[in-house]
């Protein structure tokens, strides 16, 4: 998910979106610890994007 797409989002989508990535990477781990992944790159991208929507939801409440 880019940036641009992740500041769209209302609040609600973004942290359902949050929720939703971080049980995907969380799968997608638990799986690469047991046998290797095909592309363990996409470890590395789901957990950079909950970093950017978690940064986003912050950014929002702060302001």
């Amino acid at each position: 998910m880019k940036q641009s797409e992740i500041k769209e989002l209302s609040v609600a989508d973004l942290q359902e979106q949050l929720v939703s990535i971080k049980k995907n990477y969380t799968d997608l781990k638990m799986a690469h610890a047991i046998s290797p992944l095909e592309n363990p790159i996409q470890l590395r991208d789901l957990k950079r994007t909950v970093a950017r929507l978690a940064t986003e939801l912050t950014k929002r409440e702060v302001q």
